[in-house]
């Protein structure tokens, strides 16, 4: 990275940075683009050219939270199933104590002010939607079995309800988490309750709900 994107960078996570303090403090709605310029010491028009639209300041992470879905697929190994590269890349993060699944003490003061906020609850609601699309494009373009590989699949439509049900179950996971924490429960128990509850709902998305009847 040259030094004018270094500056770049800079520049934008401090503004990032200086609007989080802000709508931690007073609340999404009653802070303005103009209060989170002065803060960061930039204009209100540089802020708006790193940040279109307010609510870019709140999610400044929102490119990483559509693609991160799809990049687990993408970038599997050879042969693997999508629906474990997701429920793995889950289990990895709950293990690693990923900051976006929220088992800080920040977390609970960060979602509040998403709760408070209507405008950031579509917001959220977008990323969601960008998200399960983007994981649908991944599936379309490296399917679950590699016989499907440049065929498009058995049915131009599976990608996309495959990709309801994995970025679903995701989302099921994550308002789980927050859910919990939201309720005072110590994230070392949030942690140990959900991994294993993840991983078996995964596991009926890869294998089936009936599977043991199956075998039987």
């Amino acid at each position: 990275m040259g030094l004018r994107e270094t500056k770049k960078q800079q520049t934008r996570t401090a503004i990032a940075d200086a609007a989080l303090g802000l709508f931690l403090e007073h609340g999404f709605d009653r802070v303005t683009v103009a209060e989170v310029a002065r803060r960061a010491g930039v204009s209100t028009n540089t802020a708006f050219n790193y940040f279109p639209a307010k609510e870019d300041l709140f999610f400044d992470r929102q490119a990483e939270a559509e693609e991160h879905l799809a990049a687990l697929v993408r970038d599997r190994a050879p042969g693997a199933c999508p629906v474990e590269a997701v429920r793995d890349g889950l289990l990895a993060a709950l293990r690693a104590n990923e900051p976006m699944l929220g088992l800080h003490p920040g977390a609970v003061r960060f979602w509040q002010v998403i709760l408070d906020s209507p405008a950031l609850r579509a917001r959220e609601r977008e990323i969601g939607e960008r998200a399960e699309a983007a994981l649908a494009v991944a599936l379309a373009e490296h399917p679950p079995t590699a016989a499907e590989e440049g065929t498009g699949g058995a049915d131009p439509l599976l990608p996309t309800l495959l990709a309801g049900a994995v970025a679903g179950t995701h989302r099921a996971v994550l308002r789980e988490i927050r859910r919990r924490v939201m309720s005072g429960e110590p994230a070392a128990r949030v942690r140990d309750t959900i991994a294993p509850a993840a991983s078996g709902a995964f596991d009926r998305l890869c294998h089936g709900l009936h599977v043991a009847d199956c075998t039987g």
